[in-house]
């Protein structure tokens, strides 16, 4: 039994290996794609605003029952059938810790998609630091130290690339256990199927520090549909398992129920963590993911001129990766 472990461990070692050397060439060419579509993004939009102490005048929003009566802006407030607070602009660098999932899992790629999890997943880190960067905010992975500036993005895709090659981080498909700033917050990219109870202590532990969370699910088409159909061999790529199904179109009902409950397990989850999902598929342009994360981040749920796509139309696409509940998983 030793010798066959052995060989198991070697296997999957190699795989790994291949997997950072392919991440290693592909890296130039994901930190282009990155820049393109942060680019794209950031064409109509003045970096990353948010709420909180400083001098200039950022928005305003409707009062809620938790603000105080002298935060009321009455002139604002006389033009409308609703009172509005004025809010000012954050204006102290803000620190975001971005996580990766490099573990084997994320290099799935079906004939539905042109691109795996993980390449995507890249593209929408490297991506979304480019925009904070550019917002003037303070990028770094987690565990890392924290940079801005212009070499800032192409330090953060050399640090996934380093830890790409170490086994013992490129291997594991949870978050690390890392000290984070309160304040700050973190933008995990994964496709978050592990089992929840194996997940909720790491975020847990992030929380108590103080830190906002958004998990950005990045999922291939055919791990939401199952759209396969008779005899077909299914092999877990981290473990090598196999399981033959006779039929696999008769799986297809009971495999989307499990994955529905398993995304309503993650949404309780963050729920009471006052965390936020984002749920976006390979098959769908990354500018869409990109363009919801950056409102989220800026705030813009608490904007009055702000509308969710959700609110704006009422036909839906599923696996869209719009700000709407059904698609997004809002929780805060």
């Amino acid at each position: 039994m030793a010798p066959l472990m052995v060989k198991e461990t070697t296997s999957q070692l190699h795989e790994l290996e291949t997997h950072a050397h392919g991440l290693a060439s592909r890296m130039p060419s994901l930190l282009v794609a990155a820049r393109r579509v942060s680019h794209t993004v950031a064409h109509g939009i003045h970096g990353r605003h948010r709420r909180g102490p400083g001098e200039t005048f950022w928005q305003f929003r409707h009062f809620e029952d938790s603000d105080a009566a002298e935060t009321i802006d009455w002139r604002r407030s006389a033009s409308s059938d609703h009172l509005y607070v004025r809010e000012r602009e954050w204006e102290a660098a803000h620190t975001a810790w971005i996580w990766v999932d490099l573990s084997l899992s994320m290099a799935f790629r079906s004939h539905l998609s042109e691109t795996s999890k993980f390449d995507r997943a890249i593209v929408l880190a490297l991506s979304i630091g480019e925009l904070l960067v550019q917002g003037g905010e303070r990028i770094g992975i987690m565990g890392g130290p924290a940079r801005t500036g212009r070499t800032a993005v192409t330090k953060l895709a050399l640090s996934i690339a380093r830890r790409a090659n170490d086994p013992a981080l490129g291997s594991s498909s949870l978050p690390p256990a890392a000290a984070l700033g309160a304040f700050s917050e973190c933008l995990m990219f994964s496709d978050f199927l592990e089992p929840i109870e194996e997940l909720a202590p790491r975020l847990e532990r992030l929380a108590v520090q103080g830190v906002r969370g958004h998990l950005i699910q990045v999922l291939d088409p055919a791990e939401e549909t199952l759209p396969y159909a008779g005899r077909t061999e299914f092999t877990a790529v981290e473990s090598g398992e196999k399981m033959t199904a006779g039929r696999a179109e008769a799986l297809r009902e009971r495999y989307q129920q499990r994955m529905g409950e398993h995304r309503q397990q993650l949404l309780d989850l963050l729920r009471r963590l006052e965390w936020s999902l984002l749920v976006h598929h390979t098959d769908h342009p990354p500018e869409e993911a990109l363009l919801a994360l950056h409102g989220r981040l800026a705030g813009l749920e608490h904007n009055y001129r702000y509308r969710p796509p959700a609110e704006r139309t009422r036909t839906h696409t599923p696996g869209s990766a719009s700000s709407g509940p059904e698609s997004s998983g809002q929780t805060s």
